[in-house]
């Protein structure tokens, strides 16, 4: 096992905790949201802040970053559309009734999940809502987008999966706002969800401990992933493997055809909180504070990153930088030069969207003793 990492530079300027981290299609900013009500652009070239983006009046939850705009989510019940070059707020979207915790930007769409028990998806030109998805008995806490050539010409506008604390995932037509299926299954919240890259397959993670793989056109339940002793709170989903990171200090490896454990990832002391694969290498983060670099073929631990002080809420790499987020609310970058080399070719960009859940991650965020 390589030894610890040092941070290359430590981004200390947000006073609350940063709750989630994008990075830019293009590689070359990086958006955080934090408690402290307001969103950064960072350079991925230096680290250094670009721009403050300040007018939520609550704490912001979620962060999508695109090339040309960012967008932001907050417990104020907005969203906010901003310009990356000058930091500018070009559109504030208005209309859900509680907190909104999840937005995804795709096919020109933006999509947003609430706590008001509903998903809807809004005209990102003129910020007015085009369409509500109302159906969940309890608040939305993930999403996901399936384009139109996955699907059949009935659903061509595109299907919506959202998860919900409800215990179950929903699917809906896009163009109509209807409910196309309810995946029913788990006994506890739905709390991460990833498509596969044809977009037909739905994996689930849930508190209930399971993971749960779906087939979203036709609503049938495919296979059960049993052996988690806690919550699942993330997923990723790269090159036919689901690697699933949980309350019971693991990450598990799956096969995403029959469900079958491939390996196990130990070593954390606390919820794994949040998963990226990169070029042969897995990266957690963990409830302990420290985020760790794994071997992803044979599940040997090759590095742990310690300066944190609290749980680590979401991870990105870009070249050879890890980026870590944390409720301390620092950024912190790291150098991962010097891990193994993968041992096949380099996977294609993971396709999963990842939920860091606030909730369930709460409990980990506290004070650590030095290792």
């Amino acid at each position: 096992m390589g030894g610890g990492g040092s941070a290359l530079r430590v981004c200390a300027d947000h006073r609350g905790g940063i709750n989630w981290l994008s990075l830019s299609p293009d590689g070359q900013r990086l958006l955080t949201g934090s408690e402290d009500g307001t969103a950064r652009l960072w350079s991925t070239a230096d680290g250094t802040c670009c721009a403050l983006l300040q007018g939520h009046e609550s704490y912001v939850t979620f962060c999508q970053l695109e090339d040309e705009a960012a967008f932001t989510c907050s417990a104020d019940c907005t969203i906010r559309k901003w310009d990356v070059l000058t930091g500018q707020c070009l559109q504030v979207f208005r209309g859900h009734t509680s907190i909104v915790n999840r937005i995804l930007v795709a096919d020109n769409q933006l999509f947003s999940g609430s706590y008001d028990r509903t998903a809807r998806a809004w005209s990102v030109d003129r910020g007015q809502v085009a369409r509500e998805f109302r159906g969940h008995r309890n608040c939305v806490l993930t999403l996901a987008y399936a384009g139109a050539p996955c699907v059949e010409e009935a659903v061509a506008g595109g299907l919506l999966v959202t998860g919900s604390t409800d215990s179950t995932a929903k699917v809906w037509q896009v163009a109509s706002g209807c409910c196309h299926q309810t995946l029913r299954g788990h006994t506890g919240a739905v709390l991460c969800l990833v498509l596969d890259a044809p977009g037909r397959t739905a994996f689930t993670g849930s508190t209930d401990a399971t993971v749960r793989a779906w087939d979203i056109l036709s609503g049938q339940q495919l296979r059960v992933f049993r052996e988690h002793q806690g919550s699942v709170i993330c997923l990723e989903l790269v090159n036919q493997h689901v690697y699933s990171g949980s309350a019971d200090r693991t990450v598990k490896c799956w096969l995403a055809d029959t469900g079958e454990r491939v390996r196990t990832f130990t070593a954390h002391r606390h919820s794994v909180s949040a998963l990226k694969y990169h070029a042969g290498t897995l990266f957690t983060g963990s409830g302990d504070a420290r985020a760790r670099a794994f071997d992803a073929q044979s599940g040997a631990l090759r590095r742990v990153f310690r300066g944190h002080a609290f749980v680590i809420n979401c991870i990105q790499v870009h070249g050879q930088v890890l980026y870590t987020a944390s409720h301390d609310g620092a950024l912190r970058l790291w150098d991962v030069r010097g891990l193994p080399p993968p041992r096949a070719a380099a996977p294609k960009r993971s396709l999963s969207r990842l939920f860091s859940n606030k909730v369930g991650c709460a409990a980990a965020a506290a004070p650590l003793q030095p290792a």
